[in-house]
């Protein structure tokens, strides 16, 4: 590879590294091409990226301030896989595909900025999206106002019950 070429991909992964917060680092050794392409595809449809990378170009688009043992996990064969906004969507596709096919194993990355190990990955598997997250914690919020709205109706509608009881028995 020229050294022109080497420079363009150095400076597409820094700005990947430097975009995302969330990447999975995958060893794909034994992958065909056919798998390849329905991993990607996949992938897409989730809105979610994986690219093969060469080690040292992207040990060099690291930022400086990045984990040792993140650098230290570009070794063999690597896919990145990144998403800008559903990492455990990413991690759950990555999962199923995995299940399905056998050939893809996670050596482990960054989530949300955080290091994990690959031991990690089916923890994070099990975890619930942000959105859904997010409409668990409006529904307890907006919970105990619901029930007090109804315990503040509940004398008034007993009230009207009463009135139109009163009015039909006249």
């Amino acid at each position: 590879m020229k050294r022109d070429k080497k420079d363009q991909r150095i400076k597409e992964l820094n700005r990947i590294f430097s975009q995302q917060n969330t990447f999975f680092l995958l060893d794909f050794k034994k992958m065909t091409v056919a798998q390849s392409v329905d991993l990607r595809k996949t992938l897409h449809k989730g809105s979610h990226s994986v690219r093969v990378v060469k080690n040292r170009l992207a040990v060099k688009a690291l930022d400086p301030a990045a984990p040792a043992a993140f650098r230290k996990m570009f070794e063999r064969p690597t896919a990145l896989a990144y998403t800008s906004h559903d990492p455990i969507g990413l991690a759950k596709a990555l999962k199923d595909f995995s299940v399905q096919n056998k050939v893809l194993t996670v050596k482990g990355g960054m989530l949300e900025g955080q290091l994990f190990a690959p031991e990690k990955f089916d923890d994070i598997t099990k975890l619930t999206s942000r959105q859904a997250m997010l409409g668990k914690l409006g529904y307890l919020m907006s919970y105990p106002l619901v029930r007090m709205g109804q315990t503040m109706q509940a004398p008034l509608a007993g009230m009207g019950r009463l009135w139109r009881q009163y009015q039909n028995k006249k």
